[in-house]
């Protein structure tokens, strides 16, 4: 078995979620949050920043931790456990380019409802909720957007 670890982010925009729709080769289809693997010397911010950037042309800051996924899948030679790590995030536009190498041919910001339905996985509409219900409370609070929060 092989353990793996990822990073992530939840990253919003007026209120509205980033989500990237990945094609590949037609075996692997869907809409998916920005994440990817952590690089030896990285931190899990630094991971989730530079995957976000990556993956989606967005520059975004960190506003907390939102927690963990964990999943398995299997490759020809290995099960692999996965755990992610995701963070709550914000844009500062509604700019995005998915990144082609990495077999993402879309991008946009969707309204909550939008972004839930359109995630291929369960566990990515867990952290989405999660990251969502955050970013209200910080928003009811006046703290979203707050310099001073960070």
């Amino acid at each position: 078995m092989i353990e793996a670890t990822s990073c992530g982010g939840v990253v919003i925009f007026r209120g509205k979620i980033l989500v990237l729709y990945k094609n590949y080769k037609n075996k692997y289809e869907g809409w998916v949050l920005p994440k990817g693997t952590v690089e030896a010397g990285e931190d899990y911010k630094e991971t989730a920043l530079r995957e976000v950037r990556e993956e989606t042309g967005v520059a975004a800051s960190i506003i907390k931790y939102i927690g963990k996924s964990q999943y398995s899948f299997n490759t020809s030679q290995d099960m692999v456990e996965k755990d992610v790590h995701w963070y709550l995030m914000m844009a500062d536009s509604y700019y995005s380019k998915p990144q082609r190498e990495e077999y993402f041919l879309d991008s946009g910001y969707y309204k909550f409802y939008e972004a839930y339905h359109l995630l291929k996985f369960s566990n990515e509409k867990q952290i989405l909720e999660k990251a969502y219900n955050e970013y209200l409370d910080l928003k009811k609070s006046n703290l979203w957007g707050n310099k001073k929060y960070f």
